[in-house]
């Protein structure tokens, strides 16, 4: 998986495509139908179980009724914003024995 698909940047994304579907009142099976895709789907991609490539992205949009060329803006002020305030990814989970500020085993 990529290292994005966990990134803060990626919560950003999801929340975007999830709160333009939800400003026009639509269920995700109401955009599954607009998209000829299923609600299943839709819920993938909102739940960053998916991706979305630009020509998807594009038609998801734009089956909402929104400027692709806007949402893009959108996206890339709230990033810009994120990455100057320091919040690039969302803090890791130590494995094992580091939990609770120990260390692993070979930490120094």
């Amino acid at each position: 998986m990529s290292k994005y698909q966990y990134s803060r940047q990626n919560e950003v994304f999801l929340k975007k495509l999830k709160s333009l579907r939800e400003s026009r009142q639509l269920r995700q099976a109401d955009l599954g139908d607009l998209l000829g895709r299923s609600q299943g789907w839709v819920s993938y991609v909102e739940s960053g179980a998916t991706t979305l490539n630009v020509i998807e992205l594009r038609e998801w949009v734009e089956a909402l009724d929104y400027s692709f060329m806007e949402f893009l803006q959108d996206l890339d002020d709230e990033l810009r914003w994120l990455s100057s305030v320091g919040l690039r990814t969302l803090p890791r989970k130590r494995a094992g024995g580091a939990a609770n500020g120990g260390r692993a085993s070979g930490e120094k």
